[in-house]
């Protein structure tokens, strides 16, 4: 073990950023269902038997027959309701069954009864009863349209690109000759080579590839995780396709297209006027190729126009094709249709009938686009590979008290484990890790440790034997337990596929198991690709096996995913139900938002990974997984100051905030870097901290609407072109313009702010801008642009009190900026912060705020909502008033008792202060300005 820990250490400090991917992964050709699918790309033809379409009241049926070897798939279509079309195809009648990706759609999507027409020229039309938007099937060649409202807005086939590998029986020199490497296989059908390793393809080749085209479309986002810009890249032209393969890549190459940690195959394309969504559900390592053309479109009685095209190739190594063709048309319409396939719409369900009982919290804890997190995991969050023993702990935790720093979490790595055994804790080091994390709930904080799927193979070990008891282990391609190597020395990796397998996982967080643990200590999932420093391309091999007999290579990318979610499930079984669990994975799939938050991996301290930072996490956002972050300063290498406090001021406007750093990095906790820093990071602490209000509330609308916290211009504003490439800004919901500074020794960054029109208010300075214009902003060390959109109204607390614990007895500010016609609008959302409480008993409260003919009035959003909160609005602020006031009067309740209330007028900023007002927000009041 401590021989191999040394071996990686060594290799970790010599490690150049982004030369681990350069001979560690494959490259594209080196992958053999890729080159079979590009040299037969559209020579490979299918047609359509519209004799054999099939009409049911779930989805329409009909066959699909190869033009030389008569080979036959089934095409099912579906018409989902809430607009978004399910296209699958496998084979008619396989020799066996093939993999089809379970547990990422939240049951069956609910469909409509589609009407089938026959067309002229060899089509039939297949019509929805709701959503306005048609199918059409066209047999010789087959192609698919979808249609909507009139307009044909995505084809599959039209490129003739229909890949599907029929499963065969072996050769006849058996899989054991193969298995020895005799025979031929050129084209990697039954066995495939990577450096020294061997892959056996028990079941034969069964690639899948499909193409799709986006008429009208020049930019498309998504299919994290890729160290690459927001608007993914032309790959015909120029370099290898994005490859979708959850893979553990240290210090990973920028404006890289190698899969890294995990992965979600959602591409959203965007123009004016509409976007669209594919989601290509498929859990084998997969390809996308993507292309650019240009259509001619000749409108009746109007000149011919080029249009662009966006040609897309999506390419899998098994499975069979599952793809969702989604309609919006808005951006915020895909996220809504996307959380409907992988996460149960909050407002669909009656939460009042849902049992308290902690077991049936287990059915519903995904509910809801993004989990709900508790309030302190939006805090700030300290960590490093290792802190040394519960002294160490004890006094980062006073340094931050003593420094006035705010903060929530402190975070164990490996080394607090008995020689990195998980569910044990180093005696010499932690001697009573209870009474330590006791002490950090006394004074309202949490401990977070590490968990990985990798278990140390000791016999002596409890886990390890109950493990290996039970056959819970994956197994190789002779049957026996896989073994490999990680961070314990030689390891067996833990079947997560199981149901029983995550049930007993689950339960190994109860409190009575997991000695040293308390109610307060949550956890990370790392290394959960999962990482094999022994295995090809550092992680499991392919032909590694499963439960159900299902090889690695059908759900590879679905490993991590199973085990956040047993690790959620034990958090939630071990409090019966009370709080809701706080789990970071590095490794994810399209859903895992259901359980919890994500980071970007193994970053490094430099500018160009902060700049990158920004566009992985949009894109993340974008794609469902909400609750995510980057490790502030970098993971590995160690950053100069100006760069460090530059990434705790964007970390703070990111959804998961944390700092984190390698054992082979100084040490480097907010005050080590001299006070003029120590001041600036503080203060980009402090503001996150004053700004939950509105972070926790806008949590609120990604639960229940889908809403992502951080997203793109684009997405507030679909319509303006200039905002469509735009990645080193984004906005904070629909109220707040980040800029985060990202290049060393600024001075000034020229800002663009969108919508023509609006307004926009620095919320430092005050000082408002123009919509529709670019400017140049001045900035120091201590300031980070942020601004205020007109028409918007933002809850903060008046200071930031030590640990988000603190805040539910400070008083709110609101920030209220006025659009052009002097009005405005907001909301807050509260509830206890860390149990199911709001959903089983309602115990919530959702106020609306609204600015309308110069009086600002607070009500119920949420007749349902039943909890009392006991803060109040202590403080307003109005930004873009005309003129002073002659009075402001608050009126509270329905009586006409009215109060004047003093206030302070600026002319040179045009901002309204009115303070010591004392207004519950829970009660309905009115402030009127004269």
């Amino acid at each position: 073990m401590e021989q191999i820990q040394s071996v990686t250490t060594a290799t970790v400090e010599s490690v150049v950023p982004g030369d681990e991917g350069k001979d560690k992964f494959k490259k594209c050709d080196q992958i053999a269902f890729y080159r079979r699918q590009k040299q037969l790309a559209g020579s490979v033809q299918y047609h359509a038997l519209l004799d054999t379409l099939e009409v049911s009241e779930t989805h329409a049926e009909l066959q699909l027959q190869h033009t030389h070897t008569e080979a036959c798939l089934l095409l099912q279509v579906c018409g989902i309701k809430g607009k978004a079309v399910r296209v699958k195809i496998n084979e008619l009648k396989p020799i066996r069954a093939r993999y089809e990706v379970p547990d990422v759609l939240i049951g069956e999507p609910v469909t409509q009864r589609l009407r089938a027409e026959p067309r002229g020229g060899g089509t039939v039309t297949l019509s929805a009863e709701e959503g306005n938007f048609q199918v059409q099937v066209r047999g010789h060649p087959f192609l698919l349209e979808v249609e909507c409202e009139g307009e044909v807005l995505v084809s599959m086939n039209a490129q003739g690109r229909l890949y599907f590998e029929t499963l065969q029986t072996p050769p006849t020199q058996g899989v054991s000759s193969v298995d020895r490497g005799e025979g031929e296989d050129s084209q990697g059908l039954w066995k495939e080579e990577f450096k020294t390793f061997l892959d056996v393809k028990a079941n034969g080749p069964s690639s899948v590839g499909l193409d799709f085209s986006l008429h009208g479309v020049e930019h498309v986002y998504g299919i994290p995780e890729h160290a690459d810009t927001l608007r993914l890249k032309n790959t015909r032209s120029a370099g290898e396709p994005y490859r979708l393969y959850n893979l553990d890549v240290f210090a990973y190459e920028i404006h890289s297209r190698l899969g890294l940690y995990g992965s979600v195959p959602l591409l959203l394309g965007h123009r004016l006027g509409r976007t669209v969504g594919i989601f290509w559900l498929n859990t084998s390592e997969t390809l996308l190729d993507i292309g650019s053309e240009a259509e001619t479109e000749e409108p009746p009685q109007k000149k011919r126009r080029v249009v662009p095209s966006t040609e897309l190739h999506w390419m899998s190594e098994s499975g069979v094709i599952d793809a969702f063709i989604l309609l919006g048309p808005s951006p915020l319409d895909i996220f809504k249709q996307f959380a409907a396939l992988t996460a149960l719409a909050f407002d669909s369900v009656q939460w009042a009938e849902v049992p308290v009982h902690w077991s049936d919290m287990l059915a519903h804890c995904g509910a809801g686009s993004q989990a709900l997190p508790p309030l302190f995991s939006l805090g700030y969050h300290q960590s490093r590979w290792n802190y040394e023993d519960e002294a160490d702990v004890l006094a980062v935790d006073a340094g931050f008290d003593q420094r006035d720093i705010p903060y929530d979490v402190i975070w164990l790595d490996i080394e607090h484990t008995d020689g990195k055994r998980y569910f044990t804790w180093d005696n010499k080091r932690f001697p009573d890790p209870a009474r330590l994390q006791r002490h950090l709930q006394h004074r309202n904080r949490r401990l977070v440790v590490i968990s990985d799927p990798h278990i140390k193979v000791d016999p002596d070990y409890t886990v390890y034997r109950d493990a290996s008891e039970q056959g819970f282990f994956v197994r190789n391609r002779a049957g026996q337990v896989f073994e490999g190597s990680c961070w314990p020395g030689l390891c067996s990796y833990l079947d997560f596929t199981s149901p029983h397998v995550r049930d007993w996982y689950s339960s190994q967080f109860a409190l009575n198991k997991y000695k040293g643990s308390t109610g307060t200590l949550f956890v990370w999932n790392d290394m959960n690709e999962p990482s094999v420093f022994d295995g090809p391309e550092q992680t499991m091999p392919k032909d590694a096996v499963h439960c159900g007999g299902w090889e690695h290579r059908e759900l590879h990318n679905l490993y991590g995913f199973y085990q956040q979610w047993a690790t959620m499930e034990g958090l939630i079984q071990r409090s019966k139900g009370a709080e809701r669990p706080f789990v970071l994975t590095r490794s994810f799939f399209a859903g895992s938002q259901r359980f919890g938050a994500v980071w970007t991996g193994d970053n490094v301290a430099s500018w160009d990974y902060l700049k990158i930072s920004i566009p992985m996490l949009l894109t993340l956002s974008i794609t469902g997984i909400s609750f995510c972050g980057a490790d502030v300063g970098g993971f590995f290498q160690d950053p100069e100051p100006e760069l460090l406090v530059r990434w705790y001021q964007a970390g703070a406007l990111q959804p998961f905030f944390r700092g984190h750093s390698a054992m082979q990095t100084k040490r480097r906790e907010p005050w080590l870097f001299g006070e003029e820093n120590t001041r600036a990071i503080r203060d980009a602490i402090r503001e996150r901290y004053r700004l939950l209000p509105y972070w926790y509330s806008l949590f609120h609308r990604a639960h229940c609407h889908a809403e992502p916290p951080v997203r793109p211009l684009w997405v507030e504003f679909p319509g303006e072109i200039q905002c469509f490439e735009m990645e080193d800004e984004y906005m904070i919901g629909n109220a707040l313009l980040a800029c985060p500074v990202t290049d060393a020794g600024v001075t000034e960054v020229n800002v663009l702010f969108p919508g023509s029109g609006e307004f926009w208010y620095d919320i430092r300075t005050f000082r408002r801008f123009e919509g529709g214009t670019n400017t140049s902003v001045p900035v120091t060390l201590d300031s980070v642009p942020v601004f205020q959109r007109g028409g918007t109204i933002v809850p903060r607390k008046t200071k930031a009190g030590r640990s988000t614990a603190c805040l539910s007895s400070i008083p709110f500010d609101l920030t209220v900026a006025l659009d052009s016609e002097g009005c405005a609008d907001g909301e807050l959302y509260e509830d206890d912060g860390r149990s199911f409480n709001y959903r089983t008993k309602q115990e919530f409260t959702l106020r609306r705020f609204t600015f309308r003919n110069k009086t600002l009035s607070c009500s119920c959003a949420d007749e349902k909502g039943q909890f009392q909160c006991v803060c109040s609005v202590e403080r307003v602020v109005f930004l873009g008033l005309e003129a002073k006031p002659s009075a402001v009067i608050v009126q509270q309740g329905s009586g006409v008792c009215e109060k004047k209330k003093t206030f302070r007028f600026e002319e040179e900023t045009s901002m309204l202060t009115v303070e010591k007002l004392k207004l519950k927000t829970v009660h309905s009041w009115e402030l009127k300005i004269k």
